[in-house]
C-alpha cells in the first residue's frame, strides 16, 4: 500500500529465549533471520535466556533477576541486585510460588519501548501477554502478538495428572494465565500455528475467532536434512521435555520397556533429566537406564545429525499447538510416529502417509507401532520420503516471514500513529 516503508522496523519482543530447547528461542532466532533477509530492520528484545541470533538481527536485552537459571533455579538474589519495583514484584511473586516472567518482562519492555518508541515502526510479541502489553498499544504503536498455543492447555494437562498438594502448587504456577487470557482479548491481530491453536485460543481465551490468524512454522533445512550415511539399528529419538506431563514421555518409555523384551532399541531424549524426577524414577522401575540416554545444550547441526541418524523419531505428546520436532524429524527424513492429539494430524497429514499417528497415552499402541516400523525398512523409507516433501511443500521461514510481515502492514493501517509520547 501507498505510503508504507518497504523496510519495517521491527520489535521482536520474547520474554524468554532458550536457543535449542523450547520453541520460543527457535522462532525467534529464524523468524527474524528471515525478516531480516527480507529487508526489515529486526530488533529483538528478551529476558534471559537470551536468544543465538543471526548476523544482521540486533539483540537488546531485558535482564531479569533470572530466577530461573538452569544453574540456580529459583535463586533469592541479595538486595544488592535489586533495581526497581519490577524486580520486588519478580522475587515476591516466586517466593509465592507463583511464575512472574510474563508480567514483569511486559512492564520492562514497555518501559524500554517508552524510551525508544521512534525507532520502530510494529511491535511483535511472542506469547508473552502480559499487562504491559496494553501499555504499549497507548503508545501507538502497532502491535502484533503470536500464541502458539494458549498455556491454560498445559495447567488443564499437568492438573489433570497432578494430586494431592501438588495440584495447589500448580494453581498457583499458572496463575499468569489469567492475565494472558485477559490481555489477549484486547489484541488484534493474533498470528497462531495451526487450527488447533485458533480454535484452543478462542475457546480458553475467548477471543474473537476473526482476531485470529494462522501462519504455520518453518523448519532450517541447512541443518535439519537427511545426511549420508546409515541410520543407527534400534534408534529412536524424542525431543521432549521429560518431566512436563503434556509431553508424553512416560508413554515413551514404556512403550521402549516393551520393546526392550523382545529386540535391541536405543531411546535418545534430547532434553534435560532431572535429578529425581518423575522421568528418571520411571526409568529405574522399568529397568532402562543402559537402553535410554538424555542430550541437552546441541546446537541444531548436532540436532539435525542426531534426527538423522536416527530410525524413528517419536512425538508422544498429550498436545502439541504446532510441533517443531516433528517437522524437524521429516526435514531428515526420519520415519515418525505422533500422537493423534492437539495439531499433529494437522501438522503431519492425517492420511498417515507422512507420519504414523497413534492413540495418545497408549503405550501399548505405540509399541506395537514402533516394532513394525523397525521391521519393515521399506514402510520406514516410505514415511521419510513422504514426510521430507511435506517439509519442501509447507514449512519453510521465508514464507513464515513473509505472513508475519503482511500481519504488520494489517496491524499498521489499523493503528494511529500517535506522537509525542512521553518517556519514563
Amino acid at each position: 500500500m501507498s505510503g508504507e516503508p518497504a523496510s519495517l522496523r521491527v520489535a521482536l519482543l520474547s520474554y524468554r529465549s532458550k536457543p535449542h530447547c523450547g520453541g520460543q528461542g527457535v522462532y525467534v532466532r529464524h523468524l527474524s533471520r528471515e525478516l531480516a533477509a527480507l529487508g526489515h530492520q529486526v530488533s529483538v528484545l528478551s529476558g534471559q535466556p537470551y536468544p543465538e541470533l543471526d548476523p544482521g538481527v540486533t539483540l537488546r536485552k531485558i535482564p531479569s533477576l533470572d530466577l530461573y537459571n538452569d544453574d540456580d533455579p529459583f535463586r533469592t538474589p541479595p538486595l544488592r541486585e535489586w533495581r526497581d519495583y519490577i524486580d520486588a514484584i519478580e522475587v515476591g511473586t516466586m517466593w509465592t510460588a507463583g511464575f512472574p516472567e510474563p508480567l514483569t518482562f511486559s512492564l520492562r519492555a514497555l518501559r524500554a519501548l517508552r524510551r525508544h518508541r521512534a525507532e520502530f515502526d510494529v511491535v511483535h510479541d511472542n506469547q508473552t501477554l502480559g499487562y504491559g502489553l496494553l501499555g504499549v498499544r497507548a503508545l501507538g504503536l502497532p502491535l502484533v502478538t503470536t500464541i502458539h498455543h494458549p498455556i491454560s492447555v498445559d495447567r488443564r494437562l499437568e492438573l489433570a495428572a497432578a494430586e494431592g498438594s501438588r495440584r495447589i502448587s500448580l494453581r498457583r504456577w499458572y496463575g499468569f494465565v489469567r492475565m494472558q487470557a485477559r490481555v489477549a482479548r484486547h489484541l488484534d491481530p493474533i498470528l497462531t500455528v495451526s487450527r488447533s491453536s485458533a480454535a484452543d485460543i478462542t475457546r480458553d481465551f475467548r477471543v474473537r475467532p476473526s482476531r485470529v490468524r494462522i501462519v504455520p512454522l518453518g523448519v532450517d533445512t541447512r541443518y535439519f536434512r537427511p545426511r549420508a550415511g546409515a541410520r543407527v539399528p534400534g534408534q529412536i529419538v524424542t525431543i521432549a521435555s521429560a518431566d512436563a506431563a503434556l509431553k508424553g514421555v512416560p508413554t515413551l518409555l514404556r512403550a521402549v520397556a516393551k520393546l526392550a523384551t523382545e529386540r535391541d532399541v536405543r531411546l535418545t531424549i534430547v532434553g534435560r533429566l532431572t535429578e529425581g524426577g518423575p522421568a528418571e524414577k520411571l526409568i529405574g522401575e522399568l529397568s532402562l537406564s543402559d537402553r535410554v540416554r538424555f542430550v541437552s545444550g546441541i546446537d541444531d547441526d548436532e540436532l539435525g545429525a542426531l534426527l538423522a541418524s536416527a530410525e524413528v523419531a517419536v512425538v508422544p505428546s498429550l498436545y502439541e499447538g504446532f510441533s517443531l520436532p516433528a517437522v524437524e524429524a521429516m526435514a531428515c527424513a526420519t520415519p515418525l510416529v505422533v500422537s493423534r492429539a492437539g495439531a499433529l494430524p494437522e501438522v503431519v497429514g492425517e492420511d498417515g502417509e507422512a507420519a504414523r499417528l497413534i492413540t495418545p497415552g497408549d503405550p501399548e499402541e505405540l509399541a506395537a507401532t514402533l516394532g513394525e516400523l523397525l521391521d519393515s525398512p521399506e514402510h520406514r523409507a516410505r514415511l521419510g520420503a513422504a514426510g521430507l516433501r511435506r517439509v519442501q511443500e509447507r514449512y519453510t521461514w521465508r514464507a513464515v516471514a513473509i505472513a508475519t510481515a503482511e500481519s504488520y502492514r494489517h496491524a499498521m493501517r489499523r493503528t494511529p500513529r500517535t506522537e509525542g509520547a512521553p518517556s519514563c
